[in-house]
């Protein structure tokens, strides 16, 4: 399982997915499919986000498939920005369809 903080045109969201990197050409068409074609990524430790979350984060995972599939735990950015440390984020992945 995979969590990452995707900062796009409207704002961060924080998601789960199965997909096996934050830049899987899978995950990223998905992305495209809702209209993010450009965005910059930070892959979260899922401890972190466990912790976190606590239940919600649950009830999200347990409704992801066991194909490769992405859910949104947060799309609150100002929630999101609370939650995690700039500074502890690791290396960016950067995609921009243009």
């Amino acid at each position: 399982m995979n969590a990452g903080i995707f900062f796009t045109g409207s704002g961060p969201i924080l998601l789960l997915t199965t997909y096996a990197s934050l830049n899987d050409p899978g995950l990223v068409g998905k992305l495209a499919t809702k209209g993010i074609k450009k965005f910059i990524a930070y892959q979260v430790p899922e401890e972190i986000v466990k912790e976190k979350y606590g239940n919600h984060y649950h009830v999200i995972l347990e409704d992801l498939k066991q194909e490769n599939d992405l859910r949104i735990l947060d799309y609150d950015g100002h929630h999101i920005f609370n939650n995690f440390s700039l500074k502890k984020l690791g290396a960016p992945v950067c995609h921009d369809e243009t």
